[in-house]
């Protein structure tokens, strides 16, 4: 799981080739922290294929904003420097996480 930042973000996720998986996170945020554990394990099992990022939304605000990140958690998936999917606030389940990167993992 690499960490990004607004320095890195441009250069690791939508510059990158093949599909990119990033949490989007805040330091305050319970359900964020939740499922942290899951994604971390997500990220072992399907790192193979997806390269699986995190971004701390409470030092990035902007960038958050310009990923149309309004509320958190929220879980995406980028191709060719697009969101192609993403799982948002109550549909951030650990099950609807895995099968949204399942729909990509190839």
């Amino acid at each position: 799981m690499l960490d990004v930042d607004k320095k890195t973000f441009e250069e690791e996720v939508l510059q990158a080739e093949g599909t990119v998986f990033v949490d989007f996170y805040g330091d305050g945020c319970v359900p964020c922290q939740a499922l942290m554990p899951t994604v971390h394990e997500l990220a072992e099992k399907y790192g193979d294929k997806i390269k699986f990022c995190a971004l701390n939304t409470s030092k990035a605000r902007r960038l958050a904003i310009s990923q149309k990140v309004l509320g958190l958690p929220v879980m995406a998936v980028y191709r060719q420097g697009q969101k192609v999917a993403e799982c948002v606030k109550d549909d951030a389940t650990p099950e609807n996480i895995e099968k949204m990167i399942l729909k990509y993992y190839q």
